[in-house]
């Protein structure tokens, strides 16, 4: 036997010894949650022509412009 194949053949039980193996894969479907959408429908769903304003940014309001 080769004293190289020896070497990697540790190198590779150390590293084994020290990180162990990967982890298991997680499946997309346990990654995802479905959840019903509510009537309000979030924070930002309905228009508010009187509030648009605070939502956008324009340079040339900010300088005064």
């Amino acid at each position: 036997m080769n004293t190289e194949d020896t070497g990697d053949a540790a190198a590779a039980a150390a590293r084994h010894a020290r990180f162990g193996r990967l982890p298991e894969r997680i499946r997309f479907e346990e990654m995802t949650e479905g959840a019903e959408a509510g009537p309000s429908g979030g924070a930002h769903a309905a228009y508010d022509p009187e509030g648009a304003w605070k939502y956008y940014s324009c340079l040339a309001l900010d300088l005064g412009l």
